[in-house]
């Protein structure tokens, strides 16, 4: 294989192919310097490309159709069958807005904790904003916790209290467009907590009383027996 190349697409080295969801995709793999049929393989990430006769000597194509999120950041590698060292890699770089709407409604009690989930998955990745009651958010440390990654964002409220009650809005925005989505969160009161220990009490002393009461005049149920 000394001496042989191969090319996708006319780049005769590793590249990254920008698209966008939906349009298909063709890759062309071609071997260059060759004096002899070669066989080519392709493969998506390590998985290898089912190719049909007549799709695999010196020329082989292959459609990625449709294009969607899922395929971003995944490689297709075209090979030389006999010496897979002789490769050249595709990734696709997919470029999608950010894909979220609609709104959600969370009941909570007070004293209690919640936790408002924005899954905000775009390519580029997006930036992401919390707004509460159209008002930009600010956070108190002692109180919030914000948590991102490039395809979700977390924002926990600690011991949640009444003034806590509204819409917070999650907005993602990146070049190709923008997303929100509304969380309505309604505080309630605080449950009257039952007092366990204080039942448990009663009954032992329920009990022990109706155990002595019994005991005290056991002589006069004997007899009545």
């Amino acid at each position: 294989s000394a001496g042989l190349e191969l090319s996708v697409n006319n780049h005769a080295a590793d590249f990254t192919l920008s698209t966008e969801p939906g349009p298909p995709i063709s890759l062309s793999c071609l071997v260059h310097n060759s004096s002899q049929d070669e066989e080519l393989l392709w493969y998506r990430g390590d998985g290898q490309v089912d190719l049909k006769d007549g799709n695999k000597v010196n020329i082989s194509n292959i459609c990625i159709s449709p294009v969607n999120e899922s395929d971003n950041g995944v490689t297709f590698s075209c090979k030389l069958a006999r010496d897979k060292s002789v490769q050249v890699s595709v990734i696709l770089d997919v470029q999608f807005p950010p894909r979220l709407s609609g709104e959600e409604t969370l009941h909570v009690e007070e004293d209690k904790d919640v936790t408002l989930t924005c899954n905000s998955k775009s390519n580029p990745q997006a930036q992401t904003t919390w707004y509460k009651d159209n008002h930009s958010l600010t956070l108190q440390q002692s109180r919030h916790e914000l948590y991102q990654t490039s395809e979700v964002s977390r924002l926990s409220i600690t011991k949640v209290q009444k003034s806590d009650n509204g819409t917070y809005t999650c907005m993602v925005e990146s070049p190709l467009g923008n997303g929100t989505r509304d969380f309505h969160l309604i505080v309630e009161d605080k449950k009257p907590v039952f007092p366990t220990e204080a039942v448990i009490a009663a009954v032992v002393v329920v009990t022990i009383t109706i155990l002595f009461g019994i005991v005290a005049r056991k002589d006069k149920i004997l007899k009545v027996w």
